[in-house]
């Protein structure tokens, strides 16, 4: 009975080979990522409890209780770009993603900036997310979550994270489901007891905006809470960043994605729920003076011991998070590294002999979210501004492959993978890039007219600076126009 199934996996991989060799690569990755693996992978990076219990207390206290709703607007407008992805991906399952679909649907140039802002977006995120856990593990031990314990947890997130990934494919694929099932059991126990036994609230509360309002209004300060939302519903790219790991990359890694997203989303939305319903005094909440109401939350349902086991299990939410999200930064690195794209491309395209992962590519992904956390203990509000420049970084690079689509569209590009939307594909391109037009100018728009223009317009200065430095190392290094790659031929191949 094994050996049909053995000779269909050795089928699979020839002409798995076959078309990575047509695309102009060879194969070098261990193809052992099944497709729940796969979705494991990005579904821990999207990580509904990570997502939700990093910006609850923030994004209630900017839109009360209907900052949910968030959840499922983002969510919408965030699968329309996951279906452009999804196309794409089919007819060019390369590792990397973003950046090397860039290239194809567009060329070098449009693809190192691409890549340029989602590498240092990611680099950020893994900060903001290990930067998120110190508060958690810091309550757990019963150690005061200051800064510097704050960013030693942080640090020591990131090197357990790239201790594991260093370990190989077949070690991230395990841990990843690992969290995954850990996760999904976590929210949907931690939820339903939250709603059956430690109910607070009216599930009305979700539409009380407690009298809210931001420049005599409610939407803006509702816009202020969606950034929830945006933060949690990205991730799903992961599964597209590992597609030469993944057997069947052109059929698995679409439908991966779209179930990160729909159960990622499904998932934040009922834990969300389930914390509001479950808060003795949303008003303090808002007020400021219930700084961790996640916690509180916890403490109060469960009791001391329950609430350690509950952090327990969130923690490990968190190390799988940082994995996926430092495993799709190194792979990025690996793509720039193979295409010549890069200083050091030599050293960045290394693969272990044993473990086969790109190993100098992941020590990069660690050493520079590592300074990135050590400087965070000199900001203030640290987790709040580098949590804000990876959402947005995230969003401008996901914006850079949806225009790349569309212009490859023009030009004559007909999707040709095992997945298309056939005569939907204009429409659903169109309306991504409006969705994440509108996400970027929510997630830039200056909210504190009290503050001093440096605060009110932070995230436009950075994203500015990574823009503006990336162009300058292009046009000073043009290292861009060193590799041999193929470049802006996705409508000429499909013509």
């Amino acid at each position: 009975m094994t050996q049909p199934t053995s000779d269909f996996a050795a089928v699979q991989a020839q002409n798995d080979a076959a078309q990575l060799q047509a695309l102009g690569y060879a194969t070098k990755f261990d193809r052992s990522m099944s497709l729940w693996e796969n979705f494991a992978l990005g579904f821990t990076y999207l990580s509904p409890v990570v997502g939700v219990y990093s910006v609850f207390a923030i994004c209630v206290a900017a839109g009360g209780p209907p900052m949910m709703w968030s959840y499922l607007l983002a969510g919408s407008g965030q699968m329309l770009v996951c279906l452009v992805f999804s196309e794409i991906v089919s007819q060019f399952p390369i590792s990397g993603g973003i950046y090397p679909w860039c290239r194809r649907l567009v060329g070098k140039r449009w693809a190192w900036m691409a890549g340029w802002v989602y590498g240092w977006a990611l680099f950020t995120s893994v900060a903001a997310v290990s930067l998120g856990a110190g508060p958690f593990l810091a309550d757990f031990l019963d150690f005061p979550a200051t800064p510097q314990v704050t960013a030693a947890v942080a640090l020591i997130l990131v090197m357990v994270s790239t201790a594991l990934n260093l370990a190989g494919t077949r070690l991230l694929a395990r841990v990843a489901f690992f969290g995954f099932v850990c996760e999904l059991i976590g929210a949907i126990a931690v939820g339903c007891y939250l709603l059956l036994f430690h109910r607070h609230n009216s599930p009305a509360i979700v539409f009380d905006s407690f009298n809210i309002t931001l420049d005599g209004a409610y939407w803006p300060a509702f816009l202020a809470g969606a950034t929830a939302g945006l933060f949690c519903c990205y991730g799903f790219e992961a599964c597209a960043d590992v597609a030469e790991e993944t057997p069947d990359p052109g059929r698995r890694v679409p439908l991966a994605m779209r179930m990160t997203l729909t159960i990622g989303v499904t998932a934040s939305l009922f834990v969300c729920f389930a914390l509001l319903l479950a808060l003795p005094d949303i008003g303090a909440v808002i007020s400021g003076q219930i700084a961790n109401p996640v916690a509180l939350v916890l403490k109060t349902a469960f009791g001391p011991i329950g609430a350690k086991l509950v952090i327990a299990v969130v923690m490990v939410s968190f190390l799988s998070c940082v994995l996926s999200l430092q495993a799709a930064a190194s792979r990025v690195l690996y793509a720039y590294g193979r295409d010549r794209m890069i200083a050091g491309s030599a050293l960045l395209t290394r693969i272990s002999s044993h473990n086969h992962v790109p190993w100098i590519a992941l020590l990069v992904a660690c050493v520079i979210p590592g300074a990135i956390i050590f400087l965070s203990m000199f900001l203030e509000d640290a987790i709040a501004t580098v949590i804000s420049f990876a959402t947005a970084g995230i969003y401008l690079a996901f914006q850079m492959v949806v225009v790349a689509a569309l212009y490859a569209r023009v030009q004559g590009w007909r999707p040709a993978g095992a997945f298309t939307l056939g005569r939907w594909g204009v429409p659903v391109n169109i309306l991504a890039l409006i969705y994440g037009l509108g996400a970027l100018t929510n997630l830039s728009w200056p909210r504190s007219p009290d503050q001093p223009w440096f605060v009110n317009f932070a995230m436009l200065v950075t994203l500015l600076g990574v823009f503006v430095s990336g162009l300058l190392t292009m046009a000073l290094r043009r290292t861009h126009d060193k590799g041999g790659a193929p470049a802006g031929d996705a409508w000429i191949s499909t013509a």
